[in-house]
């Protein structure tokens, strides 16, 4: 890589799960020749699920980058309603190499019509609703499909970045930070996938999410009748 740097660009948000972030950043971080910008819908301080980032860019101060990653969270549904977000997700995807996505970060993506006969990932609770955006559920950990690579639920996101990083600096240089980071990952549990998790427990988790279901499924509906019909506006 030569030249000027290659951009990856964040595009976080208030209510995002925090490692959805903070693991492909701690990786593609030290993509060789590479800038990193963090950018939010206003800018300033973003609260995440516990944690808060401070001095995130406002995204539509941000002309362009190379490689647009959109994490997810408990509020992906809620920013995928925020039109002023969604308009700048789908300028900036326009002008990517790659758009990527982490866990429900590919919702925001489909709200954007980014997804739109494509093969994506999802959080395995929230698979289903990638259908609404015209998307084509994949539960692979990580899905590539052209430009678009999305990974899965949370954790995902650090295989996903493994994967950006060899198809932008080679297999050696994602091996490297590979072994510099020591991800290594030996659960102490095979309860990371709903088939293999016992079944009591799947059927706990869901109980607990089904909470957010309803209001989810709205907002999800929501966003795609909207692109639906800016997209028919457009025509």
């Amino acid at each position: 890589m030569t030249g000027q740097p290659f951009r990856i660009l964040f595009a976080i948000f208030p209510g995002m799960t925090q490692l959805d972030f903070t693991g492909p950043h701690q990786f593609l971080s030290r993509l060789p020749e590479s800038e990193v910008i963090v950018a939010s819908p206003a800018g300033g301080d973003v609260p995440s699920e516990g944690l808060v980032f401070a001095g995130a860019v406002p995204i539509a101060e941000v002309a362009a980058c190379d490689l647009l990653c959109v994490p997810g969270g408990m509020a992906a549904t809620k920013v995928a309603l925020d039109a002023a977000f969604i308009a700048e997700i789908r300028r900036l995807a326009a002008g990517a190499r790659y758009v990527t996505s982490v866990c429900t970060g590919s919702l925001i993506l489909g709200a954007a019509g980014l997804l739109q006969g494509r093969r994506a990932a999802c959080h395995w609770a929230w698979r289903e609703l990638l259908p609404v955006f015209g998307a084509i559920p994949d539960g692979a950990r990580v899905v590539r499909d052209g430009n678009v690579i999305t990974g899965g639920g949370v954790t995902a996101g650090i295989d996903f970045a493994l994967v950006v990083l060899a198809e932008v600096a080679g297999r050696n240089v994602a091996e490297a930070v590979q072994l510099g980071l020591e991800y290594a990952p030996e659960p102490p549990f095979e309860s990371g996938r709903p088939e293999l998790a016992d079944p009591a427990i799947v059927a706990a988790v869901r109980a607990r999410l089904d909470r957010f279901a309803a209001d989810r499924r709205a907002a999800a509906a929501e966003a795609a009748a909207r692109f639906k019909s800016a997209a028919d506006q457009d025509a």
